[in-house]
């Protein structure tokens, strides 16, 4: 049986938020196939040694490809932790991925809590 497939994203501000979620839950995330978007993926994958499959960094279309991927049925769930605080250049490209997640009814975790719930 193939492996669930969990992409992990993390504004910038919750890059560090996200790695330490990624330690935390390191014996139950070897269990999956991660991917996620550039320095997210990097990060996640150099401080919990997990394979990591890395898209494009988000404002360059990560998030893009990541929705494209769930379009596909590729992706099983979504970690994304996003700053609220900060306004994004690519908000865009951030709420199409949000939308589509909706459509196909993918799980979208948007803080730890529910990143938690996710992985229960």
């Amino acid at each position: 049986m193939d492996k669930k497939v969990i992409a992990l994203i993390a504004h910038d501000g919750k890059k560090a938020e996200m790695v330490e979620w990624a330690v935390k839950n390191k014996d139950k995330l070897k269990d999956y196939s991660l991917c996620g978007t550039g320095n997210t993926s990097r990060r996640v994958a150099e401080a919990t040694g997990l394979e990591v499959k890395s898209f494009l960094s988000g404002p360059l279309g990560g998030d893009q490809q990541i929705g494209a991927k769930v379009a596909e049925g590729a992706i099983d769930a979504i970690v994304f932790f996003c700053d609220p605080l900060t306004a994004q250049p690519h908000d865009p490209d951030v709420r199409a991925l949000l939308r589509i997640a909706v459509v196909y009814d993918v799980p979208i975790a948007t803080n730890k809590s529910t990143a938690d719930c996710l992985l229960k």
